[in-house]
Parts: C-alpha cells; structure tokens; sequence
C-alpha cells in the first residue's frame, strides 16, 4: 500500500515542469456615456482558435480588474462584456508579462430591442441576484454530464458524493428550464443529463414558488440551479440501462430513460441489487442515480439516501426499486409535475456491543448485549406539484403526497450485566416480531396576490396531515435478576396499536410598503393544531392454555392535542449592498392529554411565549459578502416525556414522564463571512454559532442495586453549543494543462450539558476539533488524485469526581484517484484509511478500506464494461466506539465483504441536433 501511495505521489511531482508564460493584465472600466465606474463586468481571455476560456475575473466596485495566470499560447483573445452595453475585444500578444491597458470605455447598446433575443459570450454574466455561466465557455471531455460542467464553474465544488456548494453555500434544489427534473432529487439530474444539450448555468438564492411569485427574499444560505436546456436539445429520447454480476452470486441492475418533449417531460428508473445499494456500488452509483438531497456512506459500504436507508450502517440488504417523473404545461398558466416512487428492502443485522456505565459514586457496571434479526420494508412515495396561474398577479400553488410503508422485522437479542467484580446481575433475553402498516397524506395550498408594483401582496397558505399507523407484535422475554433477592419475569404477549395523526395548518401574511420595494412591514398570524391519538392492546398468553388476559399497565387509549397560535409582525429592509429583516411574535400554546384507561392522568397545559427571528446581511463585492441572525424560539416537550403514564415495557428500563414540564426556550446567534476571488482562485468560508437553551427537557435516570433503571424527565438550565467551522481553498493553475487545487479546513463546537445520574445533577462540557487538509491535482483530462486527511480529536470534562474525563482521538486518510489513460480507459480508486486508537481489545483498531473500478468504453462511447473491485484489502469493519456523559460503548456488527462484479452499461440519446437559426438573434461581441 505504501509503495502505491508514494508511486501516485512521485507521478503527481514528475508532472509539474513545463514551459509556460505568466502575465497579469489590468484596466479600468467605465461607461462611455456618463464615464461611471462599471461592477461587475465579466473580463476573460480566450484562445483565438476555438474561443475556449483561459481566464476571467469580474470588476470590483471602482471599475479596476486585473487577470494573472500562466499560458503556453503567444496570442490570446481579451474580451469585456457587460449587460446593456457593446463588448470590447483586444488581441494580446505575449511578448511581456505585464500589460497597464489603462481606461476602457464600454458604450451602451442602445440598439437592444425589446423582442429579440439577446446572446453574450460572457463565460459569467451577473444579474442583479442572478449568477450565469454560459456553458460554452467551458471545456469538458468528450460526452460530459452535468456535474462535470459544474466542476469546472468558478466557485463550484461537487463532492465525492455529488452535493454542490457554490461559493460555500450548499445547492439543494436543481432545476430544468425552471422545473424539477426528477422530483427534488438534484444529484439525478446531475449524474445523467448530459452537459451537451445545457446552454446557461443560473445561480440563485433558493425560493418557494410563492416567495419568488411574491418578490420576497428567499433562503439565502442556500442555492438553486436552473438548467436551461438549447431549444434544440429539448425533444428526444435518453438514458442508460445497466447490469452486473459477482462474486458470491452478488448482482445488480438498474436502468433510466428521459423522453423529453418541449413543456412535457417523462422519465422512469428502477433498480435492484443485493449490494446495500440503491442503485449501483461504488464507482458506478454515483454515475447512475447519484443520490440526494442527504447521502451517507457508512463504513460498512451502506447508503442512506433522503431518509431511505439500504443497509441501516450495518447488515446486509436485497433492494428493489422504481419510480418514474411527468412534467407538462397545460395551457397557459397550467403546470404540473408529479412523480412516484417505490423502494423495497430486505435485510439482516447481526451485531455485538460492550458498555461501561459509570455511576456517580465512581463505580462502573458493565452490559454485554448481542443481537440478530431481519427487517423486511415497501415503501410506496407520491408526490404532486400543481401550479395555477389566474393571471400575472394571482398564484394558486397545490401540493398533495401520499406515502405508504409497510414493515415487518424480528429481532433476538441476549443482554447481561455484570459489577466490577464481574459478578452477573442481571439478564435478559428477547424475541420480537411485528408487523405494520403506515399510511401518510399531506397536501400543501399557497395562495398568493401581488396588490402593487411597489412590493405588496397578500398570502394565505393551508397545510394538513392525516397518519395512520397500524402495528401488530408478538413478544417474548425472560428477565433473570440475581444477587441477594433473585427474581425472574417470563413475558409472553401480543398486542395490536393503532396510532393516528391529524394535523391542521394556516397562515396569512399582508405585506404593506413603506417604502416602495426598500422598506416592508409584513403582518402575519398561524395557527396550528396537532391531534394524535394512540390505542394499545396488550395481552398476556397463558403458555398453558392460550387464553389471552387484557395487560392494563401494557396498554394505552389516549388523546393528545397540541394547539399553538402565533400573531407576529416582521419589518423588513433592502438596500443594493445590505438587507435586515426582525420579526417578534406571540405563542399561545395549549397541551391537553386524555387518557381514557387512566382518566386520573389526564392534563391540560397551557403556555405563553415570545418568539423572535432577525438577520443582517452584507455583500462587500460580487466576490464576498458575510451573514448573520438571531432567533428564539420555543420548543415543547414530548408525549412521552410529559403525560403522567408509566411504561413498564421494558422490565429493565422503567420510564414516567413528568407533567409539570415546561416548553424549552432556544436561543441562537450565528453569522458567516463567505469570500471567493475568481481571478486569484481563492476561497474562504466561515460559520460561528452559538446557541443557548433555558428548560431543556433531559432524562433523570436512576438505577437500583439490580441494575433496574427508572427514568423520568426534568427540565435544566444551563446548556449551551458553540460551533465555528471555516475552509480555505485555493486554485494553483500551473498552465493550461495542470492544476493543482489545495484545501485547508477546521471545525470546532464546544458543548455544555446539564444531567442527571442516580439523583445527582451534574454538568459535562465536551469539546470536539476537526481539521483536515486536502489537494486536487489535475493533469488535463488524463490524471487526478486528491488526497485529503482528517483528525477528529474530542474532550469531554465532568464537574463530578467520580467521573473519569475522556479522551479520544481518531485519524481517517482518503486517497482518491482517476486515470483517463488510454483514451477509452478509466480507473477509479478510492482508498480510506480509519485508525480508532480508543477502541477497546477486541475490536479492530486499523482498516484499510480500497474500492476499485476499471471501466473501458465500447460502441462509440456508448457501451462501458466495468469491472469493480469492492474492499480490495478485506478489512472491511464497522467497529465504533461511542462515548456520552455516563457510559462508553463500543460495537460491531456485520457489514458487506470483499467481492468482484463485471457490469455493463449502455446510453442511448436522440435529443434533436437542429441547425442553429440566427434570425432574430443578435450576438453581442
């Protein structure tokens, strides 16, 4: 391993000499007519041949720009665009290193009609709060996808698992021609439309349909990206279809096909495998489905994707899937998308765990538990987006969904717990085995009416939920006490639950401008009330005669109603340069619980709060600009922590809740600076937060000489979180061949916690550092490598002498490479070495974890044989080791080993290849 970690270092020096020149280039802009300074114009050099982009910058706020690089041309096309105005172009000839090209006038187009379309050659064009790569301008191998386009675009980085930060601030919603492409899902749209049929790259704060329709500000620490597709390119059929074999009768399959009509859009894909995959394995997943909003990759080579687990982090999984996507424009003002979604899963778990709980008085006892089972899930998932508009100033927004899960598992598990002089205490062992059926509708109606040009609108939105859940259980245990008073409780039940979930939601909010389109006050009032309602049947079974006895103390009937009502009023302000928002509401809250098997446990609650919500924000320049906000807001407890009930389930871990629990009030503070300078291609980001939290709900635990545990629930002041994260990056552009992109990151949080243990309040502080460093180097399109280590080094700190502070350290080191040499042959290896120098004897200390993939192209670039190689070393392992204020835990279970699969793939696309018309297109230059 050494020797090929030094081999692909060696080949990464070998390649940085060459013979190149650097230039810097500088001027200032201003407009001919009026002589004003011009922001951010787009300066950029190309080459003269093919009018590919060497280099580009934007100007700053007093018109000056500068361009700095290294080229091995010696002539290169100088152009200066900027919206409104005739761009300029120069040829630069590099016979010296510095050019002064003084003040440069741009004159205004005023030949720009209304009607006609207007085309930059601008590779960044800035609009207001619009950001727009045009794709032409940026070169990428042969048959590229859309994530290979977005990692070329300045400021935007795409990670091993497909999310996208663009200028620090994370991507979640992409978007074609101004619609989801397949559901919500963007790394999809990534991996499988090709960058050939894009035209513009848009970049904008994320919005609902009602806020951008209604003029609001949006998330603005997130980012959207619309695709526009070529008018050509937006009729056809394309897609790919897939399939593997392995060894230990591994397989896997999977296939998607677009078929794009102008406003109506299909697509369907499906897959299965037994590989804890959603769709492909490493190397190939990423190119076929890519993931989600939110993807995981555990140790053990399981997904968890938007929720939707395939493998749990441990076990094995079998998993089915298929889904399919409409989009269409019915008329004017008609739009429709919908898509549906069905995921199955089989899996088998199998782990063992050993925990040392430390008491106050400095005693430990000790729990070994082992368990194995099998779960078995059908989740069905539809969804609906209807827009509907009356005309420019009315929206009418619908989103129904309906989700089905159907669910059965069995579990054993064996546990024991034994004293310091390893003296048994305890034991128990269990078999479960249920059945459930979960049903799910929500639908979502915004409406919303712009008044004025000048800002003012009025909202009204309605939101309801109706759950249903039906649970059937079989359970048997037998719980051994010893010692000086030995018990023994033998259980053998079944029971049936039904849970059901309705829940009703409305706001209204009127925007009055004081200020036309600078100064707002918005007048808002929701109202939500929750209403769940719980029904367990319990029964002991004679395991003599069968006969079935109704188990009052296992059983519940009970009622529980959240009702909250909030008028508030937000005040709102924007300039070019910097915006403010504060809004303060008012909480009324009512909790009321009626239990109809114990009507002397019923309560009601009633609870009064102040919530507050402001932000400020600051752009220095196009290229930084820093965020900051301060929010309370007011949190109740739990059902389970607040009603009056005792739950006797579990023999061993007693737990009561406590009505006189008050709402926990969260108080947060939090600000970023982002920076990113195209010219010099630097990147700094940075996020601080603070939050602080008064009657936080925790569990109040003791336990007896039998190791039993009664658990209730307390509030505490006194607990706090800080956080600071910041990354620096920095592009080093040896020439036009080679570059090398260097990383440096830290985060830190700090965190205070009140507890309780046997009766004895304490506190825990517990400090965690991460930092990391990392280098991309890139030799054109036929090498790169990108190392990158992490050390994550945490304290925890006990105001209790009995408790020992704690320690641990871990180190993780990811190589990974891809080789584009020869011309038809790709190899992928992603190597992660993991180090856990805490984890007890026993359990693994060290594993080296490599993936391989060798891929060769057939058919025209069409066809790829694949050979995959999946935990190349056999070390593949799982073992964790988990620390908390009063226990340390470390674990292993079953995880998927070493093997070898052989796939082939195939893509098929007929989108159209008209001939450009330029009648009535005016080309800017």
């Amino acid at each position: 391993m050494k020797k090929v970690i030094c081999s692909l270092l060696l080949l990464m020096s070998s390649l940085a000499f060459s013979q190149s020149t650097s230039y810097t280039i500088e001027g200032l802009l201003k407009s001919k007519n009026d002589t004003t300074f011009l922001e951010s114009a787009t300066i950029h050099l190309e080459k003269i041949k093919d009018s590919s982009v060497v280099s580009y910058t934007i100007s700053d706020a007093n018109g000056k720009f500068k361009l700095e690089g290294k080229t091995f041309d010696k002539e290169l096309r100088l152009v200066v665009s900027y919206v409104g105005y005739t761009s300029y172009t120069q040829n630069i000839v590099f016979d010296k290193t510095s050019f002064q090209l003084g003040t440069i006038l741009l004159k205004p187009n005023d030949n720009v009609l209304d009607e006609v379309v207007i085309r930059s050659r601008a590779p960044i064009t800035i609009k207001k709060d619009t950001l727009e790569f045009n794709v032409k301008s940026f070169k990428t191998k042969k048959d590229a996808t859309v994530e290979d386009l977005l990692k070329k675009l300045p400021g935007v980085e795409v990670d091993d698992e497909g999310r996208i930060t663009v200028n620090g601030k994370s991507v979640n919603k992409i978007l074609v021609n101004g619609k989801p492409f397949f559901g919500n899902d963007p790394t999809i749209t990534t991996k499988n439309l090709s960058k050939e049929i894009i035209e513009k790259v848009q970049v904008t704060d994320t919005k609902t349909k009602a806020q951008a329709f209604a003029g609001e500000k949006g998330d603005d620490q997130n980012k959207t990206i619309n695709l526009t597709i070529k008018e050509e390119n937006n009729k056809g059929v394309f897609g790919r279809v897939a399939a593997g074999k392995g060894t230990e009768d591994l397989y896997e399959f999977a296939g998607i096909v677009n078929m794009f009509n102008n406003d109506r859009r299909i697509s369907f894909l499906g897959g299965g495998n037994n590989i804890n995959s959603p769709g492909f394995s490493f190397g190939e997943i990423r190119d076929m489905f890519g993931g989600g909003n939110s993807i995981s990759v555990s140790s053990s080579g399981a997904f968890s994707i938007d929720g939707l687990s395939f493998g749990s982090g441990s076990g094995i999984t079998t998993s089915n899937n298929f889904g399919g996507t409409y989009a269409d424009k019915f008329g004017k003002g008609f739009d429709v998308n919908g898509d549906y979604f069905y995921a199955g899963t089989e899996t088998e778990t199998q782990s063992i765990r050993d925990r040392e709980t430390i008491l106050p008085d400095g005693s430990s006892f000790f729990t070994k538990s082992n368990s194995r089972g099998s779960n078995e899930n059908r989740n069905h998932r539809a969804n609906m987006d209807l827009d509907i508009e009356i005309d420019s100033t009315f929206l009418i927004n619908i989103r129904p969904s309906f989700v089905q899960n159907r669910r059965e598992s069995l579990n054993n598990q064996f546990e024991e717990s034994s004293d310091n002089g390893n003296n048994l205490i305890n034991s128990s062992t269990s078999t479960n085995f249920s059945e459930s059926t979960a049903n799910n509708f929500s639908n979502n109606l915004d409406i919303t009416k712009r008044l004025n040009d000048k800002g003012s609108f009025i909202k009204f939105g309605l939101d309801n939920q109706i759950d249903k859940t039906e649970t059937n259980t079989r359970f048997n245990s037998d719980v051994q006490i010893f010692g000086t008073t030995p018990s023994q409780e033998l259980r053998n039940q079944i029971s049936d639950q039904e849970v059901t979930f309705n829940s009703l939601r409305t706001n209204i909010s009127y925007r009055y401008p004081i200020i036309s389109k600078k100064f707002f006050i918005d007048f808002k009032y929701s109202f939500r009330k929750d209403k769940r309602v719980s029904e367990r049947n319990t029964y002991d079974i004679d395991p003599v005669t069968s006969q079935q006895t109704f188990n009052t103390d296992l059983s519940t009937d009970f009622t529980f109603d959240n009702v909250r009502s909030t008028p508030s009023i937000d005040l709102t302000y924007r300039r070019k340069k910097w915006s403010t928002s504060f809004e303060i509401g008012h909480v009324s809250r009512t909790l009321e619980n009626r239990d109809v098997l114990r009507p002397i446990q019923s309560l009601k609650r009633d609870f009064n709060a102040i919530e507050l919500n402001g932000n400020f924000n600051y752009r220095f320049s196009p290229k930084s600009s820093m965020y900051s906000g301060y929010r309370l807001s007011n949190t109740p407890p739990q059902l389970n922590q607040l009603q009056p009930f005792t739950d006797v389930s579990n023999p061993l871990n007693i737990v009561t809740g406590n009505p006189a629990l008050k709402p926990a009030n969260n108080s947060r503070i939090y600000m970023g600076f982002n920076n990113f300078n195209f010219q010099k291609g630097t990147g700094f980001y940075s996020y601080l937060s603070a939050n602080f939290t008064d009657n936080q709900v925790v569990s109040k635990t003791t336990i007896d000489d039998n190791l039993i545990r009664n658990t209730t629930y307390e509030n505490v002041n006194g607990n706090y979180r800080y956080f600071l994260s910041a990354t620096y990056s920095k592009s080093l552009k040896l020439d036009t061949i080679r570059k090398i992109k260097l990383r440096v990151g830290m985060s830190t949080n700090k965190n205070k916690s009140v507890n309780f243990y046997n009766d004895v309040k304490y506190n825990s502080i517990n400090t965690a550092v991460s930092p990391n460093v990392g280098f991309t180097f890139t030799w054109k399109d036929a090498f790169e490598i990108s190392p990158r280590y992490t050390l994550s080094f945490s304290k925890t700190d006990f105001d209790l002498d009995q408790f020992t502070n704690q320690n641990f350290t871990r180190h993780t080191l990811r190589i990974r490479t891809r080789t584009f040499a020869p011309k038809k042959l790709e190899w992928r290896n992603n190597i992660t070495l993991q180090y856990n120098p805490n984890v007890a004897d026993g359990f693994q200390k060290t594993a080296w974890f490599w993936n391989s993939t060798l891929a060769y192209s057939i058919l025209k670039d069409k066809g790829t044989l694949s050979l995959k190689a999946f935990d190349l070393l056999n070390q593949n392992t799982n073992a964790r080791r988990r620390a908390t204020a009063n226990y340390i835990e470390d674990s292993e279970s079953i995880v998927l080993k070493q093997y070898f699969m052989l796939s082939f793939s195939w893509k098929f696309n007929t989108l159209g290849t008209k001939k450009k018309k330029y009648g009535g297109d005016i080309f800017i230059f």
